[in-house]
């Protein structure tokens, strides 16, 4: 009756909501925040939550918990998507996605002192001091402070440079002002109107303005120049020379390209997760570069979190800039900014430049966690492969086949087992080939696969969730004939080598398609290794029962010798041609002297 009373109550206010821009906000029967959502229209959003039923997963979960709403109607779109990130980060509700924090990046500080240090820290404390930053490619940070290093006497004590402690002389100077590093502002060699101005100029580097900075160093040079202080004006221009070869170092497109926002996405394997890179460019290089992750919690679209993406990053960065490039079209709309989607030029280029850095940092995410969890490749792995091949369960159990003969003699087969993406050696299974006669693949894979699952059938043993042919489109319906033949529901697909006998491609479906596989992947490798596997099982067996049979035949010959002495010798010697070189003490030493003797006298008549 309780659920009855909600729904009524909750349908009531869907049924009043206003058709305009806004925030809602989900609360639970304890009155906690547990979602919160922006819409260009209050009314058609809100009421698709409800006026349909959800598949099962954590929408319907949510739905079911909601025991009231709240909403904001604002102006705009974008008073909408600002409101929304601040009130996620204020209440961090439940089913909102989750934005992976940077604390492990660090920026530079500008502190807020009389005279301001700058240094590298990872600690944010709102106190006036300025942060660039966070650097997520620390040889970038280091760069700059070492440039700035170069260019500015800088201190580096920790000292209270009060004008009440300098002018009380409390301080003496320190090794850095012998060595030039620093002006000695501690005992008044440098007044704090020049040190600031130092400071103004080391800001603008931060912020990507070196184009200015330049153009004032290359301005003094010549003033200088012209007024004959010739030492004075060399130093500016080492100076001058430092900074032009930074950004030439640092710029990636042409400098024509000022203050543009550049997103891309790329979501996770298992599709929980996705990572988003943004990049700031200032005159043609990168001012701003970082990636970041969000947790996924609603099954969000990547157009949904690359929105929430670019307000969370320009809202950090306060970032205003007129443009955003983005890899495609978004459902949203900031005031005076243009979004473009590049098809080429220096455009298209920083937009590969962000895709190849959140690809990185991707890559760079599943190798940690694979270390911490090595099984976690497997099941990739095997995610890989249900996702291609559109599979109902994961692949745990793979079983693959393979035939062995040469021009027809001594055909068998060969059966290996993968278990979560490893050899199951204990599993395998080789065949002789009973019921066909001559060379025919077809025939003998037919036979070998009914007799395998007809026994899995009667012992009740486990069936693969993936049955693998070691060849083409042939293999695969002599295959499929079978397992139809016997009522299994068991996938099929085909590997097929190239010329140069290296797998080339996976077959799958009927008629078979190819589904494409990138060389040197980790599904691919897993694959190339089922197939070697299995290769190498089958012709091995092969071999032995040929190097077998051939023994046999040779002993086989020799009257008086049964197949009990023969196991003994073989045993023994290994060979025939061990037994042939061996001496008759050694041969009486296993089957006594009147077998050693027909033994020795029938190979020294060969």
């Amino acid at each position: 009756m309780d659920e009855l009373k909600t729904n009524d109550y909750l349908n009531g206010i869907v049924l009043n909501l206003p058709e305009s821009p806004g925030i809602y906000q989900y609360l639970n029967a304890e009155g906690t925040i547990i979602y919160v959502g922006k819409a260009k229209n209050l009314k058609r959003r809100v009421s698709s939550y409800f006026n349909r039923e959800h598949e099962p997963g954590k929408t319907r979960v949510l739905v079911s918990k909601i025991a009231d709403i709240r909403y904001i109607v604002v102006s705009t779109e974008e008073d909408a998507l600002l409101l929304e990130n601040n009130l996620i980060k204020k209440y961090k509700p439940r089913y909102n996605v989750l934005l992976k924090d940077d604390k492990t990046y660090p920026s530079i500080c500008v502190q807020n002192e009389y005279f301001p240090r700058v240094f590298k820290t990872r600690r944010i404390i709102r106190n006036g001091s300025s942060y660039y930053g966070p650097y997520s490619h620390i040889p970038s940070m280091y760069a700059v402070l070492d440039l700035i290093k170069h260019l500015y006497p800088l201190r580096t004590c920790n000292l209270n440079l009060s004008p009440e402690n300098i002018r009380a002389g409390k301080f003496n100077v320190c090794l850095e002002y012998h060595i030039k590093n620093c002006a000695g502002p501690c005992i008044g060699k440098q007044n704090q109107e020049e040190y600031l101005k130092n400071i103004a100029e080391i800001k603008e580097i931060l912020k990507g303005n070196t184009q200015e900075i330049e153009r004032m160093l290359y301005q003094q040079m010549q003033e200088l120049a012209a007024e004959m202080k010739f030492e004075e004006a060399q130093k500016i221009k080492e100076k001058y020379l430092l900074l032009e070869n930074y950004r030439s170092k640092s710029e990636v497109v042409s400098n024509v390209l000022h203050n543009i926002d550049v997103f891309s996405i790329e979501e996770d394997t298992d599709e929980k997760s996705a990572f988003i890179n943004y990049l700031h460019i200032t005159n043609g290089a990168i001012n701003q570069a970082f990636t970041f992750e969000y947790k996924k919690r609603l099954n969000e679209t990547k157009e949904e979190l690359l929105s929430l993406g670019i307000i969370e990053m320009r809202e950090r960065y306060k970032s205003l800039s007129r443009e955003i490039i983005v890899p495609f079209e978004l459902d949203m709309e900031l005031k005076d900014v243009i979004f473009t989607i590049p098809q080429r030029g220096d455009k298209k280029k920083l937009l590969e430049l962000s895709i190849l850095n959140v690809k990185q940092y991707k890559a760079d995410r599943l190798k940690q966690a694979e270390k911490l969890n090595p099984e976690q490749r497997t099941v990739r792995l095997l995610k890989e492969i249900q996702q291609e091949l559109h599979l109902d369960r994961l692949p745990m159990r793979i079983e693959c086949f393979d035939n062995s003969n040469i021009q027809g003699s001594d055909p068998v087969a060969g059966c290996v087992v993968f278990i979560k993406g490893k050899p199951s050696k204990k599993d395998y299974r080789k065949y002789n080939i009973k019921t066909v006669e001559g060379p025919d693949d077809y025939a003998s894979m037919k036979e070998v696969v009914k007799r395998r699952y007809q026994r899995a059938i009667e012992e009740n043993a486990p069936l693969p969730d993936l049955l693998i042919t070691d060849g083409g489109k042939g293999q695969m319906s002599a295959v499929k004939e079978v397992v139809d033949e016997l009522n299994l529901n068991i996938p099929i697909a085909g590997l097929a080598k190239d010329g140069k006998h290296r797998t080339s491609e996976l077959l799958y479906g009927f008629p078979p398609q190819t589904i494409g596989l990138k060389q040197n992947s980790p599904l691919f490798r897993l694959l190339t290794q089922i197939q070697d596997e299995v290769h190498r099982f089958a012709i091995t067996f092969h071999r032995d029962k040929r190097s077998k049979r051939q023994v046999a035949s040779a002993l086989d010959e020799i009257k008086g010798i049964g197949e009990k002495t023969k196991n003994a010798l073989l045993k023994e010697f290994k060979s025939v041609k061990r037994i042939k070189e061996a001496s008759a003490e050694d041969i009486v030493k296993v089957i006594g002297e009147a077998k050693a003797k027909i033994i020795k006298d029938y190979f020294t008549d060969k």
